[in-house]
């Protein structure tokens, strides 16, 4: 049993995706991801998996939030980093990232923890590693997945065009490395979990997004707009 990844992927995404790839090496992680879905209880459900690049193209991609995997209790995840379904409360992370947004952009803190507004804007909503077992969070870091989704930060980094990334905490900060192209702009900053009581809040990563893409001749993101 196995997964072609690929053949999940929105066709322009696998256009950019696949010369980053080592194809045996995504043919692995599909295996690994059928058994997992097949065997356990696993987040987001199968139909969520790449929702965060169905809702935004490349070619319309300006900023990339990375997170680390999904939220692993049931009813949360849908495919979006830090993001959870409509009606469901927000964690603990996301209720930082909210507190941030009203102090950086004076938006009130929003009642829905759903981002897809933010993704239907341009903002690829990614997490490093793509699928979680239930309870066990970081249950799938390791198995093939951050290859995947560095394969999608190069993709974009080749992209001419200004992508503005924000990494927070120290695990998306690694991924600086793959950032090469000067056009591009990287906004690093501590994890929002309040596990981390500093280097988040303060940070003001919402509208130093907006000033580096008015910079660059693109438009702004309205966070507001959820």
């Amino acid at each position: 049993m196995t997964l072609d990844l690929l053949d999940l992927l929105p066709t322009d995404w696998r256009t950019a995706v696949e010369p980053h790839l080592d194809p045996a090496r995504t043919a692995e992680l599909g295996t690994f991801v059928a058994g997992e879905y097949a065997a356990q209880t696993v987040f987001p459900p199968q139909d969520d998996l790449f929702s965060a690049y169905r809702l935004c193209a490349p070619e319309q991609c300006r900023v990339l939030i990375l997170g680390q995997d999904p939220y692993h209790r049931a009813g949360q995840a849908h495919g979006l980093s830090f993001s959870v379904r409509p009606g469901v409360s927000a964690p603990p992370s996301l209720r930082n990232v909210f507190k941030e947004l009203a102090a950086d952009l004076d938006v009130p803190v929003q009642r829905s923890g759903d981002l897809s507004g933010w993704a239907a804007q341009g903002v690829l909503l990614l997490n490093a590693v793509l699928t979680v077992r239930e309870g066990k969070p970081g249950s799938h870091a390791n198995r093939g997945w951050e290859d995947f989704t560095d394969a999608t930060i190069r993709a974009l980094n080749a992209r001419p065009g200004r992508v503005v990334y924000l990494l927070w905490g120290g695990y998306a900060r690694k991924k600086s490395a793959l950032i090469t192209n000067p056009d591009h702009v990287v906004l690093e900053a501590g994890h929002p979990s309040p596990m981390n009581p500093r280097g988040f809040l303060g940070s003001r990563p919402f509208s130093a997004t907006n000033k580096a893409l008015a910079d660059a001749g693109l438009l702004t993101i309205d966070w507001a707009a959820l």
